[in-house]
């Protein structure tokens, strides 16, 4: 069974950066996009940002500019660097593959506020 383990969250000032892991227990990672999603109290999940396999990455008009995603295929990791953060930007956030697998893991939370 496919493991995502998320970490890195925490609480963060407006304008601070925050760099957010994600380590996947799956097999030819290099082969699939990975993506970036987040849930903020009472809304529902949101995409953030994915990589494709060629490197390729795109990102939500909320965070483009501020987030950087990035992969190591040697350590089946993709990551997530938050610069300029947000008070909106505060919610848990989780990784997933492209196409996503039914199940998730626990996300990490990130909370931006003074």
């Amino acid at each position: 069974q496919v493991q995502l383990v998320e970490s890195g969250g925490g609480l963060v000032q407006p304008g601070g950066s925050l760099r957010l892991s994600c380590v996947l227990s799956m097999s030819r990672f290099s082969d699939y996009g990975m993506a970036w999603y987040r849930q903020a109290p009472g809304k529902q999940r949101e995409w953030v940002a994915n990589i494709l396999s060629s490197g390729v990455t795109n990102y939500a008009v909320s965070v483009k500019g501020r987030f950087t995603i990035s992969r190591d295929n040697a350590k089946n990791t993709v990551y997530l660097q938050m610069n300029s953060l947000k008070p909106e930007d505060t919610a848990r956030y989780y990784c997933n593959r492209l196409p996503a697998f039914n199940s998730w893991g626990q996300g990490t939370q990130v909370t931006v506020s003074t």
